[in-house]
């Protein structure tokens, strides 16, 4: 018999054939070669960034050893100046003026904005410029040369007002307003005022022979020689490719103080600042940042190291970069060159692997189409390829053979099945039909048996019972007369004891009339449900009154049912008071009443649902069944076998559904009255 499954996958098999053979012929040229390809590309970005990022290491490098360089000439001439001869002669045979002369000459010729003598006490003795203020003299590297060190240099902040202090030309020169700048750390202020000088002094005699410091500085704000110095030696004409631009940036705080970096044509960058993420790193961290980073209004290969003042603070940066988007250009065209390679070359050699395999793949394909159809059900399918002395076409030949053979078979294998079949439908339909009668009857045989078995004892037990309470009610009358007038003293006890008797007699009676419902039987009568539940509630009120349940009613039954009143009060207080007790923190308790159908009969239905702990699937497997309590200390256990006695008797049916945490509902359906 042919396997219906066979017609989904014959397309699939089909398919695979062609699939299969070519992607042994292209899984070298469109597979294995772009992988390579793609790893050796993916190797190669990232030498190549690599290399970008070694170049401006190095950059950076010679940018640090010309700021060097700078601290280190400017201490060495200062010392030098220090120990000459012809600053001693002037300043033992020289007038003071003669002093000054000379200072002013020296700072000309070595190259710094201001050098003056300092004496021990922290007085100028002489300066190269006439004073506006008086200098500070606590700087650590004075105070080094005063204390015997040659040469003391290093790099401070000097505030606006310090600079005016030794010149008001320096203070203008420091003052730069900052520009707005993308992705900058946010900033009340609108100026830059202090000053990032190179500062340096060397050990020298006063007049008089006292020791003295020579102290001498280079203001670094819009000092764009300097700048300029260090991106000529960083990057010399060619050292880039085409395109690309190298700049030089030396920063105060994240400020921009000197830079040949362009806002705009003609308009250097000066008091832009910093990205926050390179302040965080450089600023907040110490470390040298070697990234691409965003400059102003380009992104660059950048490098930025940390400036250290003669206090050991970090005070602001030193960087070069270059352009990045010549090299991402240069990358791009590389790769796209070797994209546009590879598919020259695919396209030019595919077309012949794919001729090589048509030769195999077509008789191939043959061969599954016809397995396809065969297992579709076409079994008179054959390949009718000509015999050829290849294996492919032997195979075929045999391949129809066996489909001559298989046909055959298939044809009285079908008869066999249909006689088969029609004899097992016949035996399974008799055992399914003597089945359902075996079940339906063993669960007849054991409710009859647990119900007798139930009736009997309850029957026997309550009428034993019934005995001894009439004995002991008519003992407690017999006391009462005889104590006489005493008996209010007892009062209470008396009244226990007859609650407990009378509770006893309806625990007794509720036995009974689980045991022998039909000796308890009252009159039948119409009844409409909604009015059976109102006169219920006004029962079971003091239990209500007890908690904080919320009562919600819905009467939305049109019919009438045919029962005892009594028994369905009966039904509806006990489904209520369960409720109740299910919901001992308050809740909401639901009474509805409904038309409904069950099985084409015509009925209503009374639903109580609470919202309180609910009950998990093994209880309520069992709620319904006698004497079965989840209450430890009230109950008797046969409210609910009672209450589905009654509803059954009237052809009607009592069901439950509940969720832990979530409530219960209960809901009794009775046909509607004829």
């Amino acid at each position: 018999m042919a396997d219906p499954a066979g017609s989904f996958d014959a397309p699939v098999r089909g398919q695979s054939v062609r699939f299969r053979l070519l992607a042994i012929a292209l899984l070298p040229m469109l597979v294995i070669l772009p992988l390579l390809l793609g790893v050796a590309i993916y190797r190669w970005n990232a030498r190549f960034d690599a290399t970008l990022i070694s170049k401006v290491n190095g950059d950076l490098t010679i940018a640090h050893q010309y700021l060097a360089r700078i601290l280190e000439k400017t201490g060495v001439q200062i010392r030098g100046l220090s120990l000459s001869f012809r600053f001693r002669e002037v300043e033992e045979r020289e007038t003071l003026a003669a002093v000054v002369d000379l200072l002013e000459q020296s700072r000309k010729e070595i190259g710094l904005d201001f050098l003056y003598l300092v004496d021990a006490a922290g007085k100028v003795v002489a300066s190269s410029a006439p004073l506006k203020g008086v200098p500070r003299a606590d700087w650590p590297i004075i105070t080094a040369a005063l204390s015997g060190e040659a040469t003391s240099t290093g790099i401070d902040i000097f505030t606006n007002d310090e600079l005016a202090a030794i010149s008001p030309a320096l203070a203008e020169r420091a003052r730069l307003d900052l520009v707005p700048t993308p992705n900058a750390v946010p900033t009340d202020r609108s100026t830059e005022t202090s000053g990032m000088v190179v500062h340096a002094a060397a050990r020298a005699t006063a007049p008089g022979g006292g020791p003295a410091a020579l102290v001498g500085g280079i203001v670094l704000n819009q000092n764009l020689e300097f700048i300029d110095t260090i991106n000529d030696l960083v990057y010399r004409e060619a050292s880039l490719p085409e395109g690309s631009q190298g700049t030089a940036t030396l920063f105060l705080d994240d400020v921009r103080i000197s830079t040949n970096v362009r806002l705009f044509e003609g308009r250097r960058a000066l008091g832009t600042r910093v990205s926050a993420a390179v302040r965080s790193a450089v600023l907040g961290e110490g470390r040298t940042w070697l990234d691409s980073a965003f400059v102003v209004n380009d992104w660059y290969i950048s490098a930025y190291e940390p400036l250290v003042d003669t206090y050991g603070k970090r005070v602001g940066m030193l960087y070069v970069g270059f352009l990045q988007k010549p090299f991402n250009d240069a990358k791009f065209e590389t790769l796209l060159i070797i994209a546009l390679a590879f598919i020259v070359i695919t396209a030019a050699t595919v077309p012949i692997f794919l001729r090589w395999a048509q030769s195999i793949f077509m008789p191939l394909e043959r061969v599954t189409a016809t397995i396809g159809e065969v297992e579709s059900g076409n079994l008179s399918a054959r390949t009718k390829l000509p015999a050829s002395g290849d294996e492919i076409g032997r195979v075929a030949v045999h391949l129809d053979t066996l489909l001559d053979q298989i046909q055959e078979r298939d044809r009285q294998l079908r008869e066999w099945n249909e006689e088969l079949n029609t004899r097992v439908r016949e035996r399974t339909r008799d055992l399914e039909l003597a089945n359902t009668k075996l079940e339906a009857t063993t669960k007849q045989l054991i409710m009859s048996e647990k119900l007798a078995a139930i009736g009997e004892i309850t029957a026997g037990v309550a009428h034993e019972i019934n005995n001894p309470i009439a004995v002991m009610q008519g003992n407690l009358d017999v006391i009462r007369s005889v104590i006489g007038a005493d008996v209010d003293k007892a009062k209470v006890e008396f009244r226990l004891l007859d609650e407990q008797i009378h509770r006893i007699s309806q625990i007794v009676m509720k036995l009974l009339q689980f045991a022998r419902p039909e000796e308890y039987a009252g009159y039948v009568e119409r009844h409409a449900p909604g009015s059976v539940v109102l006169d219920c509630l006004p029962l079971v009120q003091h239990l209500l009154n007890k908690t904080e349940i919320n009562v919600v009613r819905e009467d939305r039954a049109s019919r009438l049912v045919l029962m005892n009143r009594t028994e369905l009060q009966q039904v509806v207080i006990n489904l209520i008071v369960n409720a109740i007790h299910a919901m001992p923190d308050g809740g909401t308790l639901t009474l509805r009443s409904f038309d409904a159908d069950r099985d084409g009969n015509p009925g209503i239905a009374i639903e109580v649902a609470d919202t309180g702990i609910g009950m998990s699937a093994d209880i309520m497997e069992k709620v319904f069944d006698p004497f079965f309590t989840s209450k430890r200390r009230e109950g008797t256990g046969l409210g609910l076998s009672i209450s589905q006695t009654l509803i059954k008797r009237q052809r009607g049916q009592i069901t439950v559904e509940s969720e832990v945490g979530r409530g219960s509902t209960f809901r009794a359906w009775l046909p509607e009255a004829d």
